[in-house]
């Protein structure tokens, strides 16, 4: 069931980001977190955007479940990204996520990421060449990139400092 909630929490952002000036620069969703990287064109787009999606996704959730109430801890973190080598380290944290986490051993395994279409491996739905192409010339550029970080933390230091 949960592969299902993953795919329906995919195809409301589908659905819901034509409404808003933002792209979904990369994404992993995990079990018991998610992360998405937003392109924002308009300031003040995103949370409008995140409340529609995961108050929809809340609602179908609870409903499904035979629940009430709020299904999200806390409110969602952000930080402003406006600097390329953050981008890419950032990018690659979220795809390594799954294999920080014990989930699969390498970032091809998890189908709940973009990995696969930074990789060119498939396409994505969200995947944004244009900014893809700005910090890599390629996408076995990138893989090798994301490989070299498989045999480092380094990625979860830096992050876990400024996030």
């Amino acid at each position: 069931m949960m592969d299902e909630n993953y795919y329906f929490l995919l195809r409301r952002a589908k659905k819901f980001i034509i409404n808003y000036p933002l792209r979904i620069l990369s994404y992993c969703l995990m079990p018991t977190h998610y992360h998405f990287f937003f392109g924002v064109d308009e300031d003040d787009a995103l949370a409008p955007f995140l409340r529609r999606l995961f108050s929809s996704y809340t609602q179908a959730f609870n409903l499904q479940e035979g629940r009430t109430g709020t299904l999200f801890e806390g409110r969602s973190k952000s930080k402003l990204v406006d600097d390329s080598s953050y981008a890419l380290r950032l990018v690659r944290y979220l795809h390594l996520n799954p294999v920080r986490a014990g989930l699969v051993n390498h970032p091809n395994g998890w189908a709940f990421s973009d990995y696969l279409a930074w990789t060119g491996q498939q396409t994505g739905e969200f995947y944004d060449k244009n900014f893809g192409s700005m910090l890599f010339s390629n996408p076995d550029q990138y893989r090798l990139f994301v490989d070299d970080g498989l045999e480092q933390d380094e990625d979860d230091r830096f992050l876990n400092a400024v996030y």
